[in-house]
């Protein structure tokens, strides 16, 4: 029962996850975390650290990870193929369609009213991890006092770099992470 929960929860993620990896996020939180409860905000925001870091798509790294987490090797692939089934059956759909009628103005219009929804979603998501990410965890109110200030730190400085200096992402994690466990090593608080 488990196996087919995870199977349709992640079939609906792909389903509606438009706009790609990013925006799954929102959709994989609400099922996994929100309506079935198999794994608290916390442990989500460590998986998704952790899929993010995972060479691929972070929807379906997402996808292995929470079954594999929840249900083992069988979980990881049926939430895989249940996030890949939906787009990869749309994908050949669409693919037909919009090669025959991609000059159509309707065609265009709605390709253009879908984009703000998406900016939506993956800001959702970004709000969600930045909140994860910066304050005490198992807070339910942002109250400016238990904000992490090394988490903080390192969130200005990297954000400083590939703004200003346009740093490589890779570049960032790995100096983030050093830079993390130098300070709580030199604090005493590892």
């Amino acid at each position: 029962m488990l196996l087919l929960k995870l199977f349709f929860a992640f079939i609906q993620v792909g389903l509606f996850s438009v706009g790609g990896g990013y925006a799954a996020i929102p959709l994989i939180q609400e099922q996994i975390v929100n309506i079935y409860g198999l794994m608290t905000l916390e442990e989500f925001s460590d998986l998704i650290t952790v899929a993010e870091m995972t060479p691929g798509p972070i929807s379906i790294n997402s996808a292995t990870f929470v079954g594999m987490r929840i249900a083992g090797v069988p979980g990881a692939l049926l939430c895989t193929l249940g996030c890949i089934l939906p787009s990869f059956c749309i994908c050949l759909t669409l693919a037909h369609f919009y090669y025959k009628y991609r000059t159509v103005k309707g065609v265009q219009v709605v390709l253009g009213s879908l984009r703000p929804a998406v900016v939506a979603l993956i800001g959702s998501a970004g709000t969600s991890i930045l909140v994860l990410g910066l304050f005490q965890s198992g807070l339910k109110e942002i109250v400016l006092e238990n904000i992490r200030v090394v988490e903080l730190g390192i969130f200005a400085v990297s954000l400083f770099l590939l703004r200003k200096f346009k740093c490589s992402a890779i570049t960032i994690i790995l100096g983030s992470g050093v830079a993390g466990t130098l300070i709580y090593v030199l604090l005493g608080a590892v």
